[in-house]
């Protein structure tokens, strides 16, 4: 069967619509609760200092811009997180709320294509597990450029796949059979969780990805791969 990896917003959208209120669960499941400390790296790899205005791209349930002003590697002062599916948003919100940071995290609904803030709005942008998906990631590239200030830093995780041979069919079959399963199984959706490995398997990794983003302005962007190659974090920096 040939799954559909179409990024039509709208498609997106009501996929994690869908998906929105069982994500976390599944997220921590399939992952073995590595996805936390992914958002730590990522957050990590920004060094904020207690100064920063972060930009969130597909925010999500608002796991990374939580991480973000919370984190004992250094916070950051303020976040916009931004996502198109409202029902994720309606999640972060109320997580937002709960943990009384509504006057650090500002969430909104937002296309990385087309970043409603102006030039050099922001001292750090990062992305988790979202990228991926946006119809065009070289111009959400662009828009991230844009919204930096000089000397801005951008973080980006994404999934990939290990390198080493035994590894990498021991993961890519679970990837492939297991996830999809489980995540039918609990999230009751048909479709999300065979998207998930049809759309990493077709979104480029490592050197070609960061060489996207030094097509998008970037001066530098570098990346390293995480839990033996099954996430790449990817940095790059604003001259």
């Amino acid at each position: 069967m040939t799954v559909s990896v179409s990024k039509d917003p709208a498609r997106i959208a009501r996929m994690f619509d869908a998906i929105a209120r069982r994500y976390d669960t599944l997220n921590h499941l399939l992952s073995a609760g590595f996805d936390r400390r992914w958002r730590r790296r990522a957050v990590t790899a920004l060094g904020f200092t207690g100064r920063e205005r972060v930009l969130d791209m597909c925010t999500g349930t608002g796991d990374l811009a939580i991480e973000a002003v919370t984190s004992r590697a250094g916070q950051a002062a303020e976040v916009v997180g931004a996502d198109f599916s409202s029902e994720m948003l309606h999640l972060a919100a109320g997580k937002v709320q709960r943990a009384a940071l509504d006057g650090r995290i500002r969430l909104l609904r937002g296309d990385a294509t087309s970043v409603p803030f102006a030039d050099g709005t922001f001292d750090a942008a990062m992305v988790a597990f979202g990228i991926r998906n946006v119809l065009d990631p070289d111009a959400a590239c662009r828009e991230f450029h844009r919204v930096l200030r000089p000397g801005g830093r951008l973080a980006i995780l994404e999934f990939g796949a290990p390198r080493l041979p035994g590894l990498r069919t021991l993961y890519l079959s679970y990837f492939r059979y297991v996830l999809p399963a489980v995540g039918r199984l609990v999230s009751k959706h048909q479709d999300a969780y065979e998207y998930l490995p049809a759309s990493v398997m077709a979104f480029p990794t490592g050197e070609a990805f960061a060489g996207r983003l030094r097509d998008a302005g970037f001066s530098t962007a570098t990346f390293r791969r995480l839990t033996g190659g099954i996430v790449y974090l990817y940095v790059a920096v604003k001259d």
